[in-house]
C-alpha cells in the first residue's frame, strides 16, 4: 500500500501504521534536496524500512534521513527505535524531559521553541507537557498551504492524550495544547496523531471547553 499521503511543495508526507496499537510512523522528505526526517520509530522496524524504500521517488536528488525524532518516551512508539539507529547511525532527538527514558542516546535533546533547519524544511517542537514530561509535538509550515502538526500522543480526534486520571497532569495538557497550538495555529492546520487517523484544528476547537468540563 502507498504510505503517500501529502504531496505539498517542498516536502512529502508518508505515513504507516504499524504494531497491534496502529501507532503511526511519518517521514517527510524534501523535494529538492532528498533530506528526510522521520518521526516515531514505533515499531515494525522492516515495515519502516519498506517506507524508506518507498521515498526514493520523492526528492529528485537520492533521499538521505537526517534525523529521528521522537514524540514521547512511551514503550510503543520507540520499539523500533534501536534498531533503526544501529541500521542508519543516524541521529536522534526528543524532549529534554523525556530523553533519559528512551532506549537508545538522544543526541539532540529538545526543548519548546526549538527549530530545526534540514535542507529544504524547517520543524518546530513544540513542549506539551502532561501526557509525558517531555512530550513533543512537531510542526511543519507549509509556505503554500496550512502547517502540519505530528502530535504523538497529545492531541487526538475527540480529546487530548490519556493522563491517567490525574487532574493536574490533564490540566497542564489541555492548557498547553490550547495556549501552544490551538491559540497560536488557524483552523485549517492539519494533526497528525501517534495513533488512529487524522483530524484538523478546527474540527476540534468547538470542543475544549467541553474536554475541559469532562476532565479527560
Amino acid at each position: 500500500m502507498d504510505s503517500l499521503i501529502h504531496s505539498l511543495r517542498d516536502v512529502t508526507i508518508r505515513r504507516i501504521s504499524v504494531s497491534e496499537m496502529n501507532n503511526n510512523v511519518y517521514l517527510l522528505t524534501a523535494k529538492a534536496s532528498g533530506a528526510q526526517l522521520l518521526i516515531d520509530a514505533a515499531d515494525d522496524l522492516p515495515a519502516i524500512q519498506a517506507m524508506l524504500a518507498e521515498s526514493a521517488s520523492d526528492a529528485s536528488a537520492t533521499p538521505k534521513l537526517a534525523l529521528i525524532a521522537t514524540t514521547h518516551q512511551h514503550w510503543d512508539h520507540v520499539r523500533a527505535l534501536p534498531g533503526l539507529v544501529e541500521a542508519t547511525r543516524v541521529k536522534t532527538a526528543a524532549g529534554v524531559d523525556d530523553a533519559e527514558e528512551l532506549p537508545v542516546p538522544v543526541d539532540v535533546p529538545l526543548s519548546h521553541g526549538d527549530v530545526g533547519t534540514f535542507d529544504g524544511f524547517d520543524i518546530t517542537a513544540v513542549h506539551l507537557r502532561g501526557h509525558t514530561p517531555g512530550s513533543i509535538a512537531y510542526v511543519y509550515q507549509d509556505p503554500e498551504g496550512p502547517a502540519h502538526i505530528f502530535s504523538g500522543d497529545s492531541l487526538f480526534p475527540g480529546g487530548v492524550g490519556n493522563t491517567q486520571g490525574d487532574p493536574a497532569r490533564f490540566t497542564s495538557l489541555l492548557n498547553d495544547v490550547t495556549e501552544r497550538l490551538f491559540n497560536v495555529y488557524p483552523d485549517e492546520t492539519l494533526v497528525h496523531p501517534g495513533h488512529g487517523d487524522p483530524t484538523t484544528l478546527g474540527a476540534e476547537r468547538p470542543h475544549l471547553a467541553e474536554w475541559r468540563e469532562r476532565g479527560w
